[in-house]
């Protein structure tokens, strides 16, 4: 059972290494409980799956089903969560999120933040380069999964 935050981000490169190898965004995420087991896991599918919700955290909440209480959950992601991302961790009450990077993507972390949630940013050097390799190999599709036009 995974303890420390590199070890749970550890779960969260995975997943992000397994979407690039299928040909999307390199992204992952997981849902933890407060005892470190990881009720759900999952990467960006949009290019996979041709849904544009299927963000990384999204998958890992749907992966963890129904949860009576979010509050001791911790959002594990690779990526500072964009706005929608942002809104299901208000939405729920997850009480932490743990960031492998936000210098490619500089999400809705510091908005959380100001309403109660934990944020923690690790600066993981290998979450830069898998973001920093891909946005500049893929600029467009880049663009597309943040919003922004091409």
């Amino acid at each position: 059972m995974p303890v420390t935050d590199h070890e749970l981000l550890a779960v969260a490169v995975a997943e992000a290494k397994a979407g690039l190898a299928e040909g999307g965004i390199p992204i992952g995420a997981a849902l933890v409980a407060a005892d470190g087991t990881v009720l759900g896991r999952g990467h960006n599918r949009r290019v996979q799956d041709g849904d544009p919700s299927m963000h990384a955290e999204t998958a890992a909440f749907r992966a963890a089903g129904r949860q009576r209480d979010y509050r001791t959950t911790t959002m594990v992601t690779t990526l500072s969560p964009c706005w929608y991302c942002s809104g299901l961790v208000r939405q729920f009450g997850i009480g932490r999120v743990l960031i492998g990077e936000s210098r490619t993507f500089h999400g809705g972390h510091d908005w959380l933040a100001e309403h109660g949630v934990e944020i923690t940013i690790l600066d993981d050097p290998e979450c830069v380069a898998l973001m920093t390799d891909f946005i500049a190999a893929n600029p467009q599709l880049w663009n597309e999964d943040i919003g922004e036009p091409s």
